[in-house]
């Protein structure tokens, strides 16, 4: 009952504050998806409410398509498309459009999937990488989908998939030359960002780099309607610029990456985007990186028409952990304490929400820095403290110790136990450690690298204030080995990175492995947390054992209607034999987003690989996601009802 009332003085306070309030970010419209986060804020929210809890359970596959166009495999039957489709559409003006198989944008009828038309292209018809998402700007003539293909930006007619070659050099803009001498290979998978009449575009770099000297991820700006460079951020700052001291002995002068590998949000109406930004070379050795590291693993807000930084907020000083920003952050207008607030959320792989006014990057509860263990590894230095969210708490397992391991039987509980000795365990932010022949093998770092929020991101409902977060329960050994001069000048490079394997084949600590938490981001409250998916009660060892649901240890991808909180399973991670655990994941699950139970699921022949968006034609409401795995063909699924 106390829920319910919760959120109907929710309703409340939103129907008293958004008369006088203009709404900036309060999801798609016209039952359109034209931003691949559904807005620029990446809210990931549709209003659409003809799908609800009373018939769903009639929902059933429309059409389905595959990641590339018959006629393109019968032009290259050489053609060698992979299985991991992570391309989401967009539906602008009655149309589909999306990037294929081969990165190649490709439009389709948003009631069959039957081809509009394929991408121009220039010369032979070869082979490519599915990006993330495309972007789509303007109205009428002026209209243009942007697209990376390998290492250009393409501007494409959205009615006749003709390169607009007014833009840049002949329809294209070299995104290499912008990143610098010391890159020799340009690649980014995740959407172009657009803000007013610019677009951004920010760059996938290795995580695991064999020299100290890398060049840094430069996120560039260019007019989205001539492909004229605007702007470049550096995040590694020169001398004389702000964070320039938080490089120890010039080690900015070498020093590269903290790059922008995912999406970017932009708030129009202040002229503001948002850069997400990960670790610096190299993802967990610092020993040649003394200091905090600005402005890697920071929230950077830049003016969008000039690249102007407003503020900047940092999330790991010193990372050692691969904990890049991985998520879009959301841009949410909320009520604290009667005050309505323009706000960023920032989640993070360490299953922290940070909270900042997106005008002025002040924090709208206290972030505390605490002390942060100290490194044995010779020649390291870390961080003497990390920063820790008040509200909201953390969405997930902070840190490792033996009472979180597996209990469910004491045969499971002593093997748990014996694994666990084999490596150096501790709270949130313990180093990586040395991997030994005879020692230990290195540290169980908890949230691990591919742990609490995902790049699916999270969305959040405008009317009743409320986040929707799905999260990663999973360790990994984070293990360093001695830098082999012949290969290296870094003294240590990461190890093995191995997915430890529970007892028998479990995973080594107590669920749930996958859950979804709510939040109300009024408050900072967590309203509830659930199991996401059913994990491994299918394993042998678990047989007889009454269990509840345990979360399954996914990149899922969230979407938020009116009615209801969507989401779609993807593969396995952080365990290596799922197998075992019996039937596994791979559905489109619906839950109440008043409580987070499961209102109805439906099995497909793939994990999902890319987000979910959802649209209106012909009076029926659509959802369609991209999905995959190892044997099967990407391919697009659309749902509706009858």
């Amino acid at each position: 009952m106390k829920r319910w009332l919760s959120v109907l003085s929710l309703f409340g306070v939103v129907a008293w504050w958004s008369a006088p309030v203009v709404q900036t970010q309060t999801g798609t419209r016209g039952g359109e998806w034209r931003d691949y986060g559904g807005d620029k804020g990446f809210t990931k929210y549709s209003p659409l409410d003809q799908i609800t809890k009373a018939n769903v359970n009639q929902l059933r596959i429309a059409w389905r398509r595959p990641a590339v166009d018959e006629a393109l495999r019968v032009k290259n039957p050489a053609l060698t498309i992979a299985n991991n489709l992570r391309s989401t559409p967009l539906m602008v003006g009655g149309m589909l459009y999306a990037s294929n198989g081969i990165g190649l944008v490709e439009a389709f009828d948003p009631g069959s999937g039957k081809t509009l038309w394929v991408q121009e292209y220039d010369g032979e018809l070869r082979g490519g990488a599915p990006t993330r998402g495309i972007a789509y700007w303007g109205t009428g003539d002026e209209a243009r989908i942007l697209a990376v293909r390998g290492q250009y930006l393409h501007a494409i007619n959205p009615k006749t998939g003709k390169l607009i070659r007014s833009f840049g050099a002949n329809g294209q803009v070299d995104l290499l030359v912008g990143m610098g001498p010391l890159l020799k290979n340009f690649a980014y998978i995740s959407a172009p960002q657009v803000c007013n009449d610019v677009v951004l575009i920010g760059a996938a770099m290795t995580d695991a780099p064999n020299n100290k000297e890398e060049p840094p991820g430069r996120v560039q700006a260019f007019d989205v309607r001539t492909g004229r460079a605007r702007w470049a951020f550096n995040p590694i700052p020169r001398p004389g610029e702000v964070g320039n001291d938080t490089w120890e002995n010039d080690s900015w002068s070498y020093s590269g990456e903290a790059n922008t590998w995912t999406f970017m949000s932009t708030d129009e109406q202040l002229g503001l985007a948002y850069l997400p930004t990960g670790a610096p070379t190299n993802d967990m050795y610092g020993g040649h990186r003394h200091g905090d590291n600005l402005f890697g693993n920071t929230l950077v807000c830049v003016r969008c028409a000039t690249g102007e930084r407003v503020w900047h907020f940092q999330t790991v000083h010193h990372d050692l952990w691969d904990y890049d920003n991985n998520v879009a952050p959301v841009l949410i207008d909320i009520t604290v304490d009667g005050r309505p607030i323009k706000a960023v959320v920032q989640l993070t792989k360490q299953a922290m929400a940070f909270v900042l006014d997106r005008a002025t990057g002040k924090p709208v509860w206290p972030i505390e820095e605490r002390p942060a263990p100290s490194s044995n590894t010779p020649g390291e230095k870390t961080a003497r403290t990390q920063p820790f969210t008040t509200r909201p708490k953390p969405f997930d397992l902070h840190g490792l110790t033996m009472n979180d391991l597996i209990d469910f039987t004491p045969q499971l509980r002593a093997e748990a136990e014996a694994i666990a000795k084999r490596y150096v365990i501790g709270p949130i932010y313990t180093p990586p450690s040395i991997r030994t022949e005879k020692g230990t093998q290195g540290t169980l770092q908890m949230p691990g690298a591919t742990g609490g929020a995902e790049w699916g991101g999270a969305p959040f409902d405008p009317e009743t204030h409320i986040m929707y977060v799905p999260s990663i329960t999973g360790t990994f050994a984070a293990d360093l080995l001695p830098g082999d001069p012949q290969k290296t000048n870094l003294r240590y490079t990461r190890g093995s990175r191995a997915l430890v394997e529970g007892p028998q084949g479990l995973p080594i600590t107590k669920p749930p492995y996958g859950r979804i938490t709510a939040i109300n981001m009024n408050t900072g409250d967590h309203l509830w947390t659930v199991p996401n998916g059913d994990g491994p009660l299918g394993h042998p060892a678990l047989k007889g054992l009454k269990l509840p649901p345990l979360g399954q240890p996914s990149r899922d991808m969230p979407l938020l209607t009116k009615t209801l909180f969507f989401l779609g399973q993807g593969d396995p991670l952080m365990v290596r034999t799922p197998p075992m655990w019996g039937p596994f994941g791979n559905e489109l699950r619906a839950y109440d987003k008043t409580n987070g139970s499961l209102v109805w699921k439906s099995q497909l022949p793939a994990g999902a690989t890319g987000a979910l968006m959802t649209y209106v034609h012909s009076g029926k409401q659509y959802i369609l996601m991209p999905i995959g795995s190892r044997t099967h063909p990407g391919e697009w699924v659309a749902f509706s009802l009858p």
